[in-house]
């Protein structure tokens, strides 16, 4: 499957490990939410990404209105989580154990630490896939960089339009 995942697919299984370590995917729903965001993120080690969640969680209530469930997972352990939580405000299910074949199959874009004082793994760069009720990836974002996102306003505004207007599914013609 690597690197073949493409705007309107079915989302594949994406097993992580939450806070209490238990193994889900993050594919399933945990509300009747119809819709789901997963963020992918860096890491603990990432003052950009700490920001991006924190500001994520203060919007979680306008997403949920737009039917929108949120989830974030990254590659850090899941000491260096529990570690995280203590930068976080956050009000959504955080995952751990994102795996190399993972990243992989996914097409995320992967680094490798700059020295052993950022993190002690590869890690992948910052990705968005919003999937529609359907499990269908209606939206993905990928970064090979910490300081491309999207802004978290227009993607919020995106999903609003596309789930009022039934906007379909776009960039299906080609990676």
């Amino acid at each position: 499957m690597s690197n073949t995942i493409q705007p309107a697919m079915k989302m594949p299984t994406f097993k992580a490990n939450g806070i209490d370590g238990k193994s889900f995917d993050l594919t399933q729903r945990q509300t009747d939410l119809p819709w789901k965001m997963i963020v992918v993120y860096r890491g603990k080690h990432c003052p950009l990404c700490t920001k991006q969640l924190n500001a994520l969680a203060k919007m979680k209530g306008d997403f949920s209105d737009a039917g929108v469930e949120l989830a974030a997972v990254s590659a850090d352990s899941s000491e260096q989580l529990k570690q995280h939580l203590n930068d976080l405000d956050v009000n959504f299910p955080l995952y751990s154990g994102l795996t190399l074949v993972q990243m992989s199959d996914f097409g995320l874009y992967i680094s490798e630490p700059r020295n052993e004082n950022e993190t002690d793994h590869p890690f992948s760069e910052p990705a968005i896939f919003v999937l529609n009720k359907q499990n269908q990836i209606q939206i993905l974002d990928k970064s090979n960089a910490p300081f491309s996102r999207p802004d978290l306003n227009a993607l919020l505004s995106g999903i609003k339009f596309i789930r009022e207007n039934d906007y379909p599914i776009r960039g299906t013609l080609a990676p």
